[in-house]
Parts: structure tokens; sequence; C-alpha cells
């Protein structure tokens, strides 16, 4: 595609150029705030005087580069770390592309310096890093990465009861125990409860026969539909472990490796991996008996709000964010243990974003503070 530039016209505050046959009209002042660094590309729309397709923003990004001097654009003392963060995490762009995620990039190094400065002041408990979604707007951040759909189809479980008698640890983490395989990475593919599904399966396969095995996400991708699930588009733990118990067992990961889309069933019961008979919800918002199953029963599955920004660049820390929701929730990930560190009781927590993302793919996050992000509001195991 090809841009007339000759068609672009400046009166007073407003610039007027033709794509085709599509005639735009939109202020200057609009173009200088985006080339110097809007990161939300996605509401150019909006100042728009008419709707046009995606592909005209791959066009607008020329009509930005002839309209303000590209010089201004970026930080040049960035260079050295976007061109680093480019190879350490094999991003390849199109040439229009480039300059946008370049944009988003140089914002969020400017909030990741802001906020450990705070940090070294004492503000925060948790430090913020450059991680492989540093390039990404948090609007399709959380639509891309967060799947957790938090309503079920059918309600088969039994409910938790704590052991009575028992004296529980200060502190816990499967890792230690081999009940845990490694932090895995589900792309950008919403299936965050399908991993956190398999993660508290394997934990229970292996305390029962001694075998850590790592199971199939893409199984119960592909598969669990009839459930409820939905693939990339999100789903629930529960109705994942509905699934395998209905299906006699789940793929293991070498058998059925995961491909990060959507695809066609293709379970092989001579790949199962792990079986189980049922699962048990833990009650609703109870941190207390959230801590006796995880103590005493092992890595459970739990839901999360992870919709806040500040969640995308969590680099270590413990995870103290008052806007949370108890209630909604969107991402699914694994509660492996718990512990106190300088004072301030913490969840350890597994997730699915590789280990670029926290501490090493993992997130330490606030406990027996009111059940913040709601990590005590859906949490569940299976039954073998």
């Amino acid at each position: 595609m090809t841009v007339s530039l000759s068609s672009l016209s400046d009166t007073r505050s407003y610039i007027y150029f033709q794509i085709r046959h599509f005639p735009i009209h939109c202020q200057l002042s609009f173009l200088h705030k985006l080339a110097k660094g809007w990161t939300n590309i996605v509401s150019v729309i909006n100042h728009l005087k008419m709707r046009v397709p995606v592909s005209f923003f791959a066009l607008l990004a020329i009509v930005v580069l002839h309209t303000v001097n590209a010089a201004t654009v970026f930080d040049p003392d960035l260079d050295i770390h976007w061109n680093s963060f480019k190879r350490t995490f094999q991003k390849q762009y199109t040439v229009f592309e480039e300059g946008a995620r370049r944009l988003i990039f140089e914002d969020h190094v400017n909030d990741i310096v802001k906020h450990n400065l705070e940090f070294d002041l004492g503000i925060h408990k948790y430090r913020k890093g450059l991680n492989e979604f540093a390039d990404m707007t948090h609007e399709e951040f959380v639509k891309t990465l967060n799947g957790f759909k938090g309503a079920k189809l059918n309600k088969s479980a039994s409910t938790f009861v704590p052991p009575s008698n028992i004296d529980f640890p200060d502190t816990v983490d499967w890792r230690q125990h081999g009940l845990v395989t490694g932090v895995k990475n589900q792309g950008q593919c919403g299936s965050c409860w399908a991993f956190s599904t398999t993660g508290s399966l394997e934990g229970q396969h292996k305390k029962k026969t001694g075998k850590l095995v790592s199971l199939s996400e893409q199984n119960l991708v592909d598969c669990s539909r009839p459930e409820g699930n939905s693939g990339c588009e999100g789903g629930l733990m529960d109705q994942g472990f509905d699934y395998i118990k209905e299906n006699g067992g789940i793929d293991t990961e070498e058998s059925y490796p995961y491909t990060a889309e959507d695809g066609t069933c293709h379970f092989k019961k001579s790949s199962i991996g792990a079986t189980c008979s049922g699962y048990v919800d833990i009650p609703k918002g109870d941190e207390k008996a959230l801590q006796k199953a995880v103590a005493t029963i092992g890595p459970i599955s739990v839901a999360i709000d992870a919709s806040q920004f500040s969640f995308q660049l969590y680099s270590g820390g413990i995870y103290d964010e008052p806007n949370c929701s108890t209630e909604e929730l969107d991402h699914g990930v694994l509660a492996v243990g718990y512990g106190t560190e300088d004072g301030t009781d913490y969840w350890l927590v597994k997730n699915s974003w590789g280990t670029s993302w926290g501490e090493n793919g993992y997130i330490k996050m606030s406990r027996n503070k009111n059940n913040q992000c709601g990590i005590a509001t859906q949490a569940s195991y299976p039954l073998v």
C-alpha cells in the first residue's frame, strides 16, 4: 500500500488527508501526542470522523512520521535497552508496528523507574521490571492473557473441611517436596485456567503415585468445550476437572504438546498421564481454609483479579494492590505455598507466563489482607 503525501493539507489545527478512498480528518495536535508517546494506539479510531479498517493504523504511522519530526519521537538513551529487549524475547515487528511498540515500551520503562524509586523509599512492597510483555498496552495484555471465566455450567463439587487437631506450619513451599512442575508459558492464548487445572492435578498425582508428570494443557484447550470451557477464549478449573473425570484421564504434555491456539481434540487413552474422580471447593473467601488446604492437600487451583496495571510488570516482592477486586476474577493460577516476609504474610503463587515474569514465574501475593485480589474466592483441587 502507498500513501500520496501530496494529499496532506494542514488547515489551522486540523489535518486532512486521503488514504485510497478514505478521507481522514483529525487534529494535528493529536498526531503529535501519538508520536510523542500515546501508547493506546487503538484509541486513534475515536478521533476519526468515520469507521475505517484495522489496516488503516499501519498507514496512519506513515502520516505521523511525516507530520512530526521523527528525531523527537524516541528517547535515544533507551536505544540499547530496546534493542536488548527485542533480542532477549525474540521480538520481530513490521516497520509500521515497531514505532508503536517502542512508544509503549518507553512508557513502561518510565513507569518502572518511578515505581522502583518509590519501592526504595518504602512506599511499595513489590518491584516492577521489564519482561516479555513490556511492549503491550495494558488493555491488550489483559485481553490476551487473562482467560478465567467464573460461571459454572454444573456444580458437582464437595466442600473442603479442614482437618482438626493439626498444627499448621508457618511456611509451606510444595516446590521443595517435588509436587510442582517447571513454570510454563501459555503464550498469547487465554488458557490460564488449563494451566491452573493441570498444576493442581500434577501435585495430587505426585502425592498418590510418587511420580511428577507434566500434563497436557492443550488436551484441555481442545477437548473440554462440552464442559463449558472455551479454549483460548477462557475457561474454569472446575470444568477442567469435570472433563478429566468424565474423559477417564488427561494426556501427558509430552504426548499432547502445547500450541497456544485452539485445535481439534486428539486425546489418546494410551497416553493418559493422570486421572481424577472429582474435585473439592474451598469455602468462598475463606483465607484460613485456603491456608489449611495448601498446608495439608498440596498445590491448589485459585482464581485472582490480575486486571490491574501493576500486575503486568511485577518482578518481585509481596504484591499489594488495594484496587484489586475480590469478586471480578480474570486469571487462573496455582497456590503452591505461603509464608511471611519482613512481617508481611504472603501466598506463593505459580503463574503461567514464563520465567521472565515475576520471580522466575512466581509471585508473592498479600495474605490475610481481606482476601485481596480474590485469591480465596474460587479455589479448588482435584480428587485422585
